[in-house]
């Protein structure tokens, strides 16, 4: 193999020890020397192995509370001295600085501290310095020198140096360099991301890459970028796709809005819409209402809730082709009954918090936002018309501007008793969309009257809800915002419709 070479001696300084007594075991087997600092050189030390202190090395112990440990020039000049470049070989000779072939880092958890609330002191003394150093150091001379900078590495180390007898190639060195950097560069961004809190230049960095079968269709390849472990557990079926992560996530954000109403929320998803939604006193009952907003569509859809799988519902679902299920959690003999077809993906949500910027490339560039969290609620429906809408009228149209918010643009939600009707979705007029919906609902048989109209923008004329008002409707929600607002709420006055505006537009694009 070209550039052959042997690891002889290896500096060790990790934050987590899990999966690392394994690799320190061969290491010592391979006859490799083992250079250590603080806890980690103490968990060599009890798994009875030999090791030798860096303050040995360096001849300064560790000062400023742990902040200064390796920063020195005998564990620099060991990493980047160049063996194949004479007069390096002749300054570590000078200087007694032994050559280090192998670094080993587990930076500190910075991202964690974070997500866990720590206190601005405990993020900044997360800010790990002599262990980023030691990556990029490494990595630059991954000509000579091996670098891993993750314990997710670990196991790819051991396996190589049992296969290779303790020794590595060019290539190899490059890649873990190449990964190396990889986190580098992540960890660097997620520190400018919270001093940033959102207010900085964009650093995207979004964690492991997972290539997909393909992406958005089968002649383009796809990738997806971050850890979706840490929001699922996937419990059958085959990989998930680009277009299967595309509605997934529609279905995530949404199933969270819908789950800050009373009760178990169901939603059933396609190409990123609802096709059926429901909020009901059980997960079963749920299921059977969002099934029948539109029991075609459904097919081949995505499927989430907040609730358990119990098996009634389970049984229930089976008899339909869909492709992805996702729940907080699934009863045994449910997995059973859903489990009986291979290539159904069951995910059981984890929990994750979800990225606070959106981000999509566009023309020569990058465009991002911050991600649309208003939530609608009770307390954001403002009675706009001489006639207050019901009780009823308004929890329908918290449940109906949840669903508009999370429809693609122009859209018109119709719902009635928490329950989607029909939606009118991605049509370039608002009156295209309402009309679209009015259809839908018929051809699924609802009875349209005492149902609620929600809209994700404001209504140019009152067109809309004079159409609305024909169908049997009697209560619609929009932002407002138009200049010809009042054109709208007259004719709702004129025909005793009820009207609420929350001031929160929702496009969706």
């Amino acid at each position: 193999m070209d550039g052959q070479k042997r690891i002889q001696s290896a500096l060790i300084s990790v934050f987590h020890k899990d999966g690392l007594e394994p690799l320190v075991r061969e290491l010592d087997r391979l006859g490799v020397h083992l250079y250590s600092t603080g806890g980690t050189q103490e968990f060599i030390q009890k798994s009875g192995l030999p090791v030798t202190p860096v303050e040995d090395l360096t001849t300064y112990p560790s000062i400023l509370g742990g902040r200064v440990k390796t920063l020195h020039p005998k564990v620099f000049g060991g990493i980047l001295g160049r063996r194949g470049l004479a007069t390096d070989v002749a300054q570590l000779e000078e200087y007694d600085i032994p050559p280090i072939d192998l670094v080993i880092v587990d930076l500190y958890p910075f991202e964690a501290t974070v997500a866990s609330g720590g206190s601005e002191e405990d993020i900044i003394e997360k800010i790990d310095i002599g262990g980023i150093s030691l990556i990029r150091a490494a990595a630059k001379n991954h000509a000579d020198v091996v670098i891993i900078a993750s314990m997710a590495q670990y196991a790819d180390l051991l396996h190589l140096l049992k296969e290779q007898n303790g020794s590595t190639d060019a290539a190899q060195r490059r890649a873990f360099a190449k990964a190396a950097f990889a986190v580098s560069s992540h960890y660097d961004g997620a520190i400018y991301s919270w001093f940033a809190k959102g207010q900085g230049d964009l650093r995207l960095s979004a964690g492991p890459t997972t290539v997909l079968r393909y992406g958005e269709n089968p002649h383009q390849m796809g990738a997806f970028h971050g850890d979706l472990s840490g929001m699922f557990e996937q419990l059958n079926g085959k990989e998930l796709s680009y277009n299967n992560l595309l509605d997934l996530d529609a279905a995530v954000e949404l199933i969270d809005d819908l789950g800050t109403i009373k009760g178990v929320p169901f939603a059933i998803l396609k190409h990123n819409n609802a096709c059926g939604a429901a909020v009901r006193p059980t997960v079963r009952e749920a299921w059977d209402a969002a099934l029948a907003g539109d029991p075609v569509s459904a097919f081949g859809g995505v499927l989430i809730t907040t609730a358990c799988i119990d098996k009634a519902t389970a049984e229930a679902i089976d008899p339909l082709f869909f492709e992805i299920i996702a729940a907080p959690d699934y009863e045994a003999d449910a997995l059973a009954v859903l489990m009986k077809k291979k290539n159904r993906m069951i995910l059981k949500r984890t929990g994750s918090p979800r990225p606070s910027v959106k981000v999509r490339t566009a023309l020569n560039g990058i465009l991002s936002e911050h991600a649309d969290h208003v939530v609608p609620s009770i307390a954001s429906m403002c009675t706009a018309t001489s006639m207050a809408p019901t009780e009823r009228e308004v929890s329908d149209m918290v449940f109906a501007t949840i669903l508009v918010k999370h429809t693609k643009s122009n859209a018109i939600v119709l719902a009635k008793n928490d329950q989607l009707l029909a939606s009118g979705t991605g049509q370039t007029s608002r009156v295209d969309a309402l009309q679209q919906a009015i259809a839908k609902a018929g051809k699924f048989n609802f009875d349209l009257n005492g149902a609620v109209m929600a809209s994700d923008a404001f209504f140019p004329f009152p067109d809309c809800v004079e159409i609305a008002h024909q169908a049997g409707i009697t209560a619609v929600v929009h932002p407002g915002g138009s200049i010809r607002d009042q054109d709208s709420i007259d004719y709702c006055n004129a025909h005793g419709m009820a009207m609420c505006i929350t001031g929160n537009r929702h496009f969706k694009h």
